[in-house]
C-alpha cells in the first residue's frame, strides 16, 4: 500500500469517530491553498478558490475532488480571495478582502453570473466597499449574503466585528452591525455561510464550527450560539451548506496533512457541544 493511501486510511479511521468528521475527498494536487467553498445544489458542484498569490481561477469540483470545470476571472486579480458565497438564483460571488497588513483599502466582492458558470472565461462584474474613516482596516476571511445584503466578518483572535454591505454594483461603505468576543481561545472565523432557509449560520476556525440559531433578524449573536468541537485540528478555511443540517468543509494542505474535503453533521453528539 502506498504512502498516500495509507495516510488516507488513517484520516478516514480518525474521522470516523472525531467529531462526525467524514472523508469525502482529496483534493487535486493543482490545489494547494483552497480558501473557501461553495455548493451548488442544481449542479452538484463544489466551487472553491485558492488563496493569495495564486491564479484567478474558480474551480468546480466533484465532491471526491475531482477537477471538472476550471474558469478564469479575466478582469478580476487574486490579490486574497477569502471566501464564496452563492444567492438564491445561483450567482457566485468572490470574497477579494483578505488583508493582512490592515492597511486601508478599498474591498472588492466579484460577482460572476451563473449563466457564465458554464464558459472558460468570463468578466466579473464589481461590488466595492471601504470602511467608514474613523475606521481602522481590518483584514476580512468570511462573509454571505442575506437579504440581499453581504454580511462580512473581521479575523481578530478575540473581539471580531461583522460589516454590512448591500448587493449592489458599485462603491459603497460599510456599516457596522456588530461585535461580538467567541468564549475561548484562538477564535479566528476562517470562513462563513448561511443555511436557505436562513435560520443558521456558521462560522468556522480550525478546530471547531459556531452554530447560530434563533437570532433576530441580523443580529445573529441574540440566539443561541453552539460551539460543535472537530476534535481535529488542521487549516480549513472553506465551509457552506449541503443541507440545512448538513455541511462541507475543506482545509488548505500542509506538507502531507490535510486537502481534503470532509462533510459534517451538525446534529452532534452531545460530547461534542458547548452551549
Amino acid at each position: 500500500m502506498s504512502k498516500r493511501l495509507i495516510f488516507i486510511f488513517l484520516i478516514v479511521s480518525s474521522c470516523q469517530s472525531q467529531g462526525n468528521l467524514k472523508l469525502l475527498g482529496d483534493l487535486s494536487n493543482d490545489l494547494e491553498e483552497v480558501s473557501a467553498a461553495e455548493y451548488a445544489h442544481d449542479a452538484k458542484v463544489l466551487w472553491v478558490i485558492e488563496d493569495s498569490g495564486n491564479s484567478n481561477t474558480l474551480y468546480g469540483l466533484k465532491q471526491n475532488g475531482k477537477i471538472i470545470k476550471t474558469i478564469t476571472i479575466e478582469n478580476a486579480e487574486n490579490r486574497d480571495w477569502e471566501d464564496l458565497t452563492m444567492d438564491s438564483e445561483g450567482n457566485i460571488y468572490i470574497g477579494e478582502f483578505g488583508n493582512n497588513a490592515k492597511d486601508g483599502r478599498l474591498y472588492t466582492i466579484y460577482k460572476i453570473d451563473k449563466d457564465d458558470l458554464d464558459k472558460f472565461q468570463t468578466k466579473a462584474q464589481r461590488i466595492d466597499f471601504y470602511l467608514p474613516k474613523q475606521k481602522k482596516g481590518e483584514d476580512f476571511e468570511a462573509f454571505f449574503i442575506l437579504n440581499n445584503y453581504f454580511y462580512i466578518f473581521t479575523k481578530e483572535t478575540k473581539t471580531f466585528k461583522v460589516y454590512k454591505v448591500p448587493n449592489r454594483l458599485g462603491k459603497h461603505e460599510a456599516i457596522e452591525t456588530t461585535d461580538y468576543n467567541l468564549p475561548g481561545k484562538d477564535n479566528k472565523i476562517t470562513s462563513a455561510d448561511i443555511s436557505d432557509d436562513g435560520k443558521t449560520v456558521l462560522l468556522l476556525n480550525h478546530d471547531k464550527i459556531w452554530k447560530l440559531t434563533a437570532f433576530n433578524r441580523d443580529d445573529f449573536f441574540s440566539g443561541n450560539i453552539e460551539e460543535l468541537q472537530f476534535n481535529h485540528n488542521s487549516q480549513k478555511e472553506g465551509v457552506c451548506f449541503k443541507t440545512n443540517s448538513t455541511v462541507i468543509i475543506t482545509d488548505e494542505r500542509n506538507g502531507p496533512e490535510g486537502g481534503n474535503i470532509y462533510e459534517f453533521e451538525l446534529n452532534a453528539s452531545p460530547e461534542n457541544v458547548k452551549q
